[in-house]
């Protein structure tokens, strides 16, 4: 289904289509620090909905995510890369995205410390 979503100060909205049925939460040192409830999208099913947005990239560890937020509010909505066969993806920040009932998702426990 298809979702708008932003940082908190929206200078960076954007559109995904995504699957609520596939969430995640990781416990790696970013993500669980950061509280994400993250769900994968492809590159051609997310669409950057201010261009023109500025952010700023952190990359960390093996440097293949680009976890992108707002320099204004701090807010990661999205993180960006490839997945194993090279073809970009997004993982999107569930709480970013507009009217999800967060309470009505069952995110599945993934372990990221050993990545």
């Amino acid at each position: 289904m298809k979702y708008t979503g932003s940082c908190h100060c929206q200078a960076i909205r954007f559109e995904a289509d995504v699957d609520l049925e596939k969430t995640i939460t990781c416990n790696c040192s970013y993500c669980s620090r950061r509280g994400f409830i993250l769900t994968a999208v492809d590159g051609d099913k997310f669409t950057l909905l201010t261009p023109e947005a500025p952010m700023t990239e952190y990359r960390f560890n093996t440097h293949k995510i680009k976890h992108e937020f707002c320099p204004v509010c701090g807010l990661e909505p999205f993180a960006s890369g490839t997945n194993k066969e090279g073809v970009p993806m997004y993982m999107v920040n569930v709480r970013c995205l507009d009217g999800i009932d967060l309470d009505s998702i069952s995110p599945m426990k993934v372990n990221g410390k050993d990545f």
